[in-house]
């Protein structure tokens, strides 16, 4: 058995890959569920049993805190540490707290004897579109995010995908419709990645997920019902913390007379096609 515990935010529990459950039961019709690149991965680890420890809106410190318990006690073969957006969006943000508690989370995986998959994410501000003022310090602090994820993985050797570079990660059909997770194309580039980083190491894997869909996109009006309700749920709670810290700090780059940051290639995987998500809360 080949026991897979995936720790993040909800990239990892799959949000924006529904799929539709059959019928039972107390179910009503139609009824969705979500799936992910964590779940397409794991069907093809030999006798798999997958647990997904991954909660909405987690900071590094949620899985610090709470996660890596509970992932230790599992005993994982392989294990999955996808996360930090949620920390750029935070008015707390902290790097060097960020990195100790990254060094403790993947360090303990390691030596409990796992194969760990970690992830360098891209710009947040430039997924999400902002202006180039609100952008600018969002871009600086995934740089220092990804920049503490290197150095973790270079001290840990762990399968490390660069999706910061990823040339694929502005294609409108690796994203749902909130611009925030990937759609079920996007998840399934993500599982590819990363089985093909664990055939290299030797992880006994089967045949990759397939890159194309397999379930029908939620249709327009689906988009537009979600976008109507949830997505302007999402909008109001962050304007109340998001907006504020974003304008903080788009000021004090402008004191500063900061510019622009380019994202570095990492030159690890930079060939991959999968995108990355930007989320900050579960939508």
């Amino acid at each position: 058995m080949t026991t897979f515990v995936a720790l993040g935010d909800s990239i990892t529990l799959g949000i924006g890959d529904p799929i539709r459950l059959e019928p039972a039961p107390g179910r009503s019709k139609g009824a969705r569920s979500w799936r992910g690149w964590a779940a397409l991965l794991a069907e093809t680890l030999p006798d798999p049993a997958l647990h997904i420890v991954a909660g909405n809106g987690a900071c590094m410190a949620d899985l610090e805190r709470d996660q890596l318990p509970a992932a230790l006690q599992l005993r994982p073969d392989v294990a999955s540490v996808v996360i930090g957006v949620n920390d750029t969006l935070r008015p707390n943000f902290d790097p060097d707290r960020i990195a100790a508690a990254a060094a403790h989370v993947v360090g303990a995986l390691r030596a409990a004897g796992a194969d760990v998959l970690t992830m360098r994410l891209p710009d947040p501000g430039r997924m999400l579109g902002l202006p180039e003022m609100l952008a600018r310090p969002l871009a600086r602090r995934a740089h220092q995010l990804n920049d503490v994820m290197d150095e973790v993985a270079q001290r840990f050797g762990t399968l490390h995908f660069d999706a910061a570079a990823d040339a694929l990660v502005h294609d409108p059909q690796m994203w749902a419709v909130d611009r925030l997770h990937p759609s079920e194309r996007g998840h399934r580039h993500i599982a590819r990645r990363f089985h093909a980083m664990l055939a290299d190491a030797g992880h006994p894997v089967g045949p990759p997920p397939g890159a194309a869909p397999m379930n029908q996109p939620p249709s327009k009006a689906e988009q537009f019902a979600w976008m109507a309700t949830k997505g302007t749920a999402w909008v109001v709670r962050r304007s109340t913390d998001l907006v504020p810290s974003l304008l903080a700090m788009a000021f004090a780059e402008w004191r500063a007379g900061g510019a622009p940051l380019a994202e570095p290639a990492s030159g690890r995987d930079s060939a991959s096609d999968a995108p990355a998500p930007v989320e900050c809360e579960a939508a």
